[in-house]
């Protein structure tokens, strides 16, 4: 069965509004364990924008692109690679590596960034985004 269209299944309205602030907490929660773990802002600053490397399947067509973009911005990624990281003590970068993601993934969701339906880049679980929204407003 194909994905629905975007235009008729969105979010809006004070949901639309508690995802994005669960965004933002998951930004700034993510960035303070991150700094919590002594790990150096440079490598924050490229492992935030390490999961737009992502946009790349794009290049394949839209149904690739959105589940390479999907895998990259699922909170199923960071929060699999904390838990390693919290069970093996001796490789710390694990949890570094996670709490930048789970950063990236928040500040995604707080701009209004959502997981991308196959039928193109705009269509997201949050509702339409780019220009194509504000043509359909």
């Amino acid at each position: 069965m194909p994905e629905p269209h975007q235009s008729t299944h969105h979010v809006s309205g004070g949901v639309r509004v508690i995802l994005r602030i669960e965004g933002l907490a998951l930004f700034v929660l993510g960035t303070g364990l991150y700094f919590a773990t002594g790990a150096p802002w440079w490598l924050f600053i490229i492992l935030l924008l390490a999961p737009d490397l992502s946009f790349l399947g794009y290049l394949a067509g839209p149904r690739i692109g959105a589940a390479a973009y999907n895998a990259a911005h699922s909170l199923i990624g960071p929060i699999a690679l904390g838990a390693v990281g919290f069970y093996v003590a001796t490789m710390p970068l694990l949890l570094s590596v996670a709490f930048a993601w789970l950063a990236h993934v928040g500040i995604d969701r707080a701009l209004g960034f959502g997981l991308k339906y196959a039928s193109g880049f705009s269509d997201t679980h949050l509702g339409r985004i780019g220009r194509s929204a504000s043509a359909a407003q």
